[in-house]
């Protein structure tokens, strides 16, 4: 629909200067991953994944704005902001220790950002890196056919093949699966391109490959 129509989708700011409740999201998994830091990456930069710009800088979200969209803006659309989205006594233990800092690292590496510890509840749900030996005990898998019970956990695959052992493996979309055969997963190439829809093979990587969906 062109640069003018793009520009006005979502109108973010506009609506918080409106006095508009504004929560967070990512509408996962058939139209973006869940991963949390695409979307605030989105947020912020104003850019897709593949790094090609949307929104002019008047338009984009500074981080903590950005960040409180995520947490008490959302906690306000299910009645919840006595109860989470903030770090305050009296509410839900829930926090995430990152790979990095999320307010100091460059712009482009925040869609790269993991959590290395999450508690919820006051209670540790998972944790990697530096924390492992504080991870939890695995789940089961449910429903037992799930095809994570055949090829483990969406975010924790193993690169299957040199395509993919060349790309970090916390580069990975959350919506990964397994490495698909018709579109591998390229997301090296989608992200730093700067119109990944003009590689089919990359723009699905970018996303991660949704043939689980169908």
């Amino acid at each position: 629909y062109g640069a003018e129509a793009a520009a006005h989708t979502p109108p973010v700011r506009k609506m918080l200067e409106a006095g508009l409740p504004v929560g967070a999201g990512t509408d996962a998994t058939r139209v973006a991953s869940y991963n949390p830091f695409v979307s605030l990456y989105w947020l912020i930069s104003g850019r897709t994944v593949g790094g090609t710009p949307m929104y002019a800088q008047r338009d984009r979200l500074e981080r903590m704005e950005a960040l409180r969209r995520y947490t008490v803006g959302s906690a306000w659309f299910s009645n919840d902001e006595t109860r989470k989205g903030a770090l305050v006594p009296g509410q839900f233990a829930d926090f995430a220790v990152l790979s990095d800092d999320f307010f100091t690292i460059e712009e482009a590496s925040i869609k790269h950002l993991t959590s290395v510890l999450t508690v919820v509840g006051g209670r540790i749900v998972y944790a990697a890196a530096e924390f492992d030996a504080l991870s939890p005990p695995a789940l089961p898998v449910s429903p037992s056919w799930s095809p994570v019970a055949e090829f483990g956990s969406y975010a924790r695959f193993k690169p299957a093949t040199a395509l993919h052992a060349a790309v970090p493996a916390q580069s990975c979309s959350d919506a990964c699966v397994i490495l698909c055969g018709i579109h591998q997963h390229a997301h090296g190439r989608a992200w730093s391109s700067n119109a990944p829809v003009s590689d089919q093979n990359g723009f699905w990587g970018a996303l991660g490959c949704s043939c689980f969906a169908f």
